[in-house]
């Protein structure tokens, strides 16, 4: 549908009212976006994973940082959600501070997903756990293979099957791309999480994700800080760091090259760590 048709449709069903002012936003990988009289936000895309999108939005319609879902089209050509402040520059000072916050007003109020099965996205859903983090592990290899030694493929791997025998009890209902790319701030201050691509899996997952974001301040004490105040057990924290790690270097790679170098210091640190403390690798 063409933008003006949804503005039309909007306005027969008296969601939006008067006036045709829309612009359209930038930033959306595969999303076309606009903005709506400066209050909202029509987001085209895929139905599937506009489907998943408009349950997160739903889901959690009462956590503050993140969009209002106002409208989901029936045949989820479209959905409309409340339009958020702020701009997606983040200024690489205040992590740990960051990340705190995340946990606190977000990951710690997601919800337990009563699944069959289910896990990994939640428009594409895998078997296990595993198979979602090996599906994507094999594409990162892919974009890595020359970049970092056979060795580090391997230990990736390795860390991954472990998880078969890994009791994750309670699958939950993720954001699924909380970087620092979809977060909003005002002077420093985050005022919104946007554009998620829906995860069935442990809380964990997201933070690791948000940590490892940036390259910034990728230590042991920005990260264990965050993770203390999570509810959830991070008994395998160090190595759920390295396989988000491994993760991110390849989005490195394809999106932000200039970045690697500091992506590699902390690849190497991070394999230093779970060497010492499981004496392995």
């Amino acid at each position: 549908m063409k933008i003006e048709s949804i503005i039309l449709e909007l306005k027969n069903l008296k969601i939006i009212q008067d006036g045709w002012d829309y612009k359209k936003l930038s930033g959306g990988t595969t999303s076309e976006l606009y903005l709506i009289q400066s209050r909202y936000v029509i987001k085209k895309n895929e139905p599937q994973v506009l489907k998943a999108e408009a349950v997160f939005l739903k889901e959690y319609s009462e956590i503050q940082l993140l969009p209002t879902l106002i409208y989901d089209e029936p045949q989820n050509n479209y959905i409309v959600y409340s339009y958020i402040k702020g701009e997606s520059i983040y200024k690489r000072k205040y992590k740990r501070e960051l990340l705190i916050e995340l946990v606190q007003n977000i990951f710690n109020h997601y919800t337990i997903v009563e699944t069959e099965g289910d896990w990994g996205w939640a428009d594409e859903p895998s078997s296990s756990w595993k198979h979602f983090l090996l599906q994507r592990a094999r594409g990162a290899t892919t974009i890595l293979k020359d970049f970092l030694s056979e060795e580090d493929h391997e230990l990736i791997y390795t860390l991954i099957n472990k998880k078969e025998s890994d009791t994750i009890n309670q699958p939950y209902l993720l954001h699924g791309d909380c970087g620092v790319h979809n977060l909003l701030f005002e002077e420093s201050k985050l005022t919104g999480v946007i554009d998620p691509t829906p995860v069935i899996g442990p809380r964990l997952y997201d933070l690791i994700y948000a940590f490892c974001s940036s390259p910034d301040d990728l230590n042991i004490e920005t990260i264990e800080a965050a993770a203390n105040t999570l509810l959830e057990d991070t008994k395998n924290l160090y190595e759920d760091v390295v396989i988000g790690l491994y993760l991110r270097i390849a989005t490195c790679i394809k999106h932000h090259p200039e970045d690697f170098d500091d992506y590699l210091n902390a690849w190497v640190f991070w394999k230093r760590q779970i060497k010492q403390e499981k004496g392995t690798l």
